[in-house]
């Protein structure tokens, strides 16, 4: 891109203007008043809608990861689903971990964890049960992606 891609100069006039002509940009992307008078919320909205009617937003498929995600979060999953994290190995994988010296062994099943005989439904509780402390289950089993080098 270039400086003098008018998508560029779009997010960097929202910068500039005022709270209320950020409402009103709100109203001519949205259809629908501002929600609230947060400079920050509203800049970073705005220039997400920008990007998206440019753009395009997320596929089917990540919509809903992400209307799941917010369900459970919210505690209103009312549908059992399995939301797949790439990260997940095969199921039957066996993941070893040493702690404080002790090699714990977790199965990955179709839809959750086993470890010690009981069943969890994220790596995350698994390790807080080994440790004690919270932990990122897919970090602590050493499953969180790296970050690529670029060359």
């Amino acid at each position: 891109m270039t400086t003098q891609d008018p998508i560029l100069a779009r997010l960097a006039a929202l910068k500039l203007m005022s709270v209320n002509e950020l409402k009103t940009e709100w109203q001519a992307l949205f259809d629908t008043p501002a929600p609230n008078n947060s400079r920050t919320f509203l800049e970073g909205r705005l220039a997400y809608r920008i990007q998206e009617l440019t753009y395009g937003g997320p596929d089917k498929q990540t919509r809903r990861l992400l209307d799941l995600l917010a369900d459970e979060v919210e505690g209103t999953l009312t549908r059992k689903a399995q939301i797949a994290d790439p990260r997940n190995p095969v199921v039957g994988t066996k993941l070893i971990r040493e702690w404080d010296g002790v090699a714990h062994t977790v199965t990955v099943l179709k839809d959750g964890f086993e470890w010690d005989g009981k069943r969890y439904k994220s790596l995350s509780a698994v390790a807080r049960s080994i440790t004690g402390t919270r932990w990122n289950g897919y970090r602590f089993f050493g499953l969180r992606e790296r970050k690529r080098v670029e060359a």
